[in-house]
């Protein structure tokens, strides 16, 4: 008998720590870009777990690769050498053009390997003085919850109350050229680590060239410029890296998320020889990281997005639902904005049947309606469907958003 869906959340309540406020929506099938919950009821998933299944829930190819090297090999730790993870190795690196790959498991370990990186590559390269040195950081920014995250974080709910702080973060103002050159007049400035487009912040998209002009100021300066493309990366907005649409190359990359297509933790961080081989035996690991289980799955999640070309129908699948959106005439939209797939609406406070309403709100009546989105920052939806999606199926999904948000008048 299938319990109620309260039952699975109270569970939750009850022998869970209270860290997360989710959608009260309990999920037990993923397919493609739909989900089902214990009720048997579908969704459109338009949150893909924070761009971590732009491949689409479960793709076979993905987990195949996971289901036959789970029976043959899974974990050697990096205490001895396997035979998949050279052939990951190249695999990434011819993929992304870089010379080197160093595999971690989240996303939020990318970050800090990226920071031990630069560190290390500061002192014994840039010879900046011992434990002087410092990165930059944009307001705004989020790149996870660890406490050099949270040192490096302007939201109060991510900072307050878990310092004393990690030294040496610098934070300017995002999507501002003038600030970021002021600031890289300090010769103990070692990087800038920036997102492309920042997520969690709500999707703010910075001024065309901002980018290419950021890095550029970072070469003159000798400062490592740092893309932080754990969300944004693996095809996300349009480009296999978002740092492609101006023509950047970071100096460092960090993955994660889509690269194992959400079916196992597996992040990255890339780099040439200069700076990568900075690090030393014994500096940085992992027990997990560049296991054989993850490197494959890897490796088919990153060829289907060069079979299905994700890219690619990112791409034209984010100018369709931009469009669309823009159509609907609706007092409570502000504004909605994005690149690819990767696009949120920011709604104004309202009131309806007497009740003032807002972007949670919203989304609990998107799920009546049979569409999973989550608000961020109160007022802004973030909506990133899985890659997969085919027109069709993005404009009954836009049927659901604007009979949703017309219900309101």
């Amino acid at each position: 008998m299938t319990k109620p869906q309260e039952y699975y959340i109270n569970l939750e309540d009850k022998y869970g720590a209270h860290n997360y406020h989710p959608l009260p929506v309990v999920l037990e099938k993923g397919e493609g870009i739909y989900v089902w919950d214990t009720d048997g009821k579908k969704y459109f998933d338009f949150l893909s777990a924070y761009s971590a299944v732009n491949q689409g829930h479960c793709h076979p190819k993905i987990i195949k690769a996971l289901q036959e090297q789970s029976q043959i090999l899974t974990l050697t730790s990096r205490a001895f050498h396997n035979n998949v993870l050279g052939e990951y190795e190249k695999f990434m690196t011819d993929y992304f053009g870089y010379d080197k790959v160093l595999p971690m498991n989240t996303g939020v370990e990318g970050g800090e390997t990226a920071i031990k990186l630069c560190r290390k590559w500061a002192y014994e390269v840039k010879q900046v003085p011992e434990n002087q040195a410092k990165i930059l950081f944009a307001n705004g920014n989020f790149w996870g919850r660890t406490i050099a995250a949270v040192s490096s974080s302007t939201d109060p709910d991510s900072y307050k109350g878990f310092g004393p702080y990690v030294p040496g973060f610098e934070l300017i103002p995002y999507n501002n050229l003038s600030a970021l050159e002021e600031a890289l007049n300090d010769s103990n400035v070692a990087g800038f680590m920036v997102e492309p487009i920042q997520g969690e912040a709500g999707v703010i998209v910075p001024d065309e060239g901002y980018l290419k002009k950021a890095a550029e100021l970072c070469k003159k300066h000798n400062v490592l410029f740092i893309a932080d493309e754990v969300q944004t990366g693996i095809a996300r907005t349009g480009k296999l890296t978002c740092s492609e649409h101006e023509n950047v190359k970071p100096d460092i990359l960090i993955l994660g998320k889509a690269l194992s297509g959400g079916v196992f933790p597996v992040s990255a961080v890339l780099a040439n020889d200069e700076i990568m081989l900075c690090i030393k035996p014994g500096e940085h690991g992992s027990t997990f990281g560049g296991n054989p289980l993850a490197c494959k799955v890897a490796m088919a999640a990153l060829q289907v997005v060069k079979e299905e070309r994700l890219s690619e129908n990112a791409e034209i699948m984010g100018q369709v639902f931009r469009e669309k959106i823009s159509k609907i005439k609706s007092p409570i939209i502000e504004v909605c904005r994005g690149k690819g797939l990767l696009n949120a609406i920011v709604i104004k406070p309202f009131n309806h049947n007497n009740q003032t309403k807002t972007a949670m709100d919203v989304c609990l009546d998107l799920r009546e309606n049979g569409l999973l989105a989550k608000p961020t920052h109160d007022h802004i939806i973030r909506f990133a469907p899985p890659l997969i999606i085919k027109e069709n199926e993005l404009n009954d999904a836009c049927e659901i958003i604007e009979k949703t948000i017309l219900s309101y008048q």
